[in-house]
């Protein structure tokens, strides 16, 4: 098993600490998708993401159990489908979670999407903090939550979200959802952090910045995602992929490159046309 590479650690108000880059789980199934999560661990990822909804959290537990890292060394986050905001459908909800992979406990439990015309999930949130105070998830948070869906469950409950997971790339750099959430003291997580179906790594600034830097496009954006102060989560099931994404440490982009990127911002660009405001999640 390989050293852990130094990655920088992110902190939320609550004590929660997050590597700056971790391991997503989307579509990682099967005994394929248990070795994978086995080799993400090896070669020194301690940030798992997976969801109720992506049915793998089996997959994930499994990996955790039979893998060397200490299981005290890996965070593990699951999420809460929109289906089930209602109260008592989510505590049983988050329980089942907690049985699918195996585990004592789940360090990060999320709510996947407010789905704002249901309009429960005010219900979920509190139904995550009680979760936390059972002890059966370590921290909580949410994802694609815009400030105002944030502000509504802090007052009702008392309780600020650790995290906020959101789509984050260059091409949508959400700036005002960072700010809000940096001075919440909220850890901005960046689902997406490559953008889709290779895009990005084509566009010809990124390709110049990676060949000036002598790295890959998918460093130049990664180390943007570690620039920028947020925790991206990239996906891969190739072993060498999985440790290139760790490898970041080696150059700095400067402020010329981050000025580049910054223009490449559509701030309504949400690649998969999924906006908050109106999205509702199965």
């Amino acid at each position: 098993m390989l050293e852990p590479p130094a990655i920088p650690i992110r902190k939320a108000h609550d004590g929660l600490e997050l590597p700056a880059i971790g391991f997503g789980t989307y579509r990682v199934n099967g005994f394929a998708g248990i070795d994978a999560i086995k080799s993400a661990l090896e070669v020194g990822y301690r940030l798992i993401d997976s969801a109720f909804n992506y049915e793998n959290e089996g997959v994930v537990g499994k990996a955790i159990r039979e893998s060397e890292v200490p299981r005290e060394q890996i965070i593990v986050t699951s999420k809460l489908p929109g289906r089930h905001h209602q109260y008592d459908e989510a505590r049983a909800t988050i329980e089942e979670s907690v049985a699918r992979m195996g585990l004592d406990y789940i360090d990060l439990y999320l709510i996947h999407w407010p789905n704002p015309s249901q309009g429960q999930f005010v219900e979920a949130w509190q139904a995550l903090v009680d979760a936390q105070q059972q002890g059966i998830v370590k921290h909580i948070g949410v994802s694609n939550f815009l400030p105002g869906h944030i502000d509504l469950i802090t007052r009702a409950t008392g309780v600020t979200p650790a995290v906020n997971q959101v789509e984050l790339s260059p091409f949508f750099q959400q700036r005002e959802q960072r700010a809000y959430d940096d001075a919440h003291g909220i850890i901005t997580e960046a689902w997406s952090p490559l953008g889709r179906a290779n895009q990005m790594i084509r566009d010809r600034d990124i390709v110049r910045i990676a060949e000036k830097h002598g790295v890959s496009p998918v460093a130049v954006i990664l180390r943007w995602h570690l620039q920028l102060g947020d925790v991206a989560i990239p996906k891969s099931m190739n072993r060498e992929r999985q440790r290139a994404n760790l490898d970041l440490t080696g150059f700095e982009l400067d402020e010329q490159d981050m000025r580049d990127i910054a223009a490449m911002d559509n701030p309504e660009g949400y690649t998969f046309g999924q906006n908050p405001h109106w999205h509702e999640e199965d």
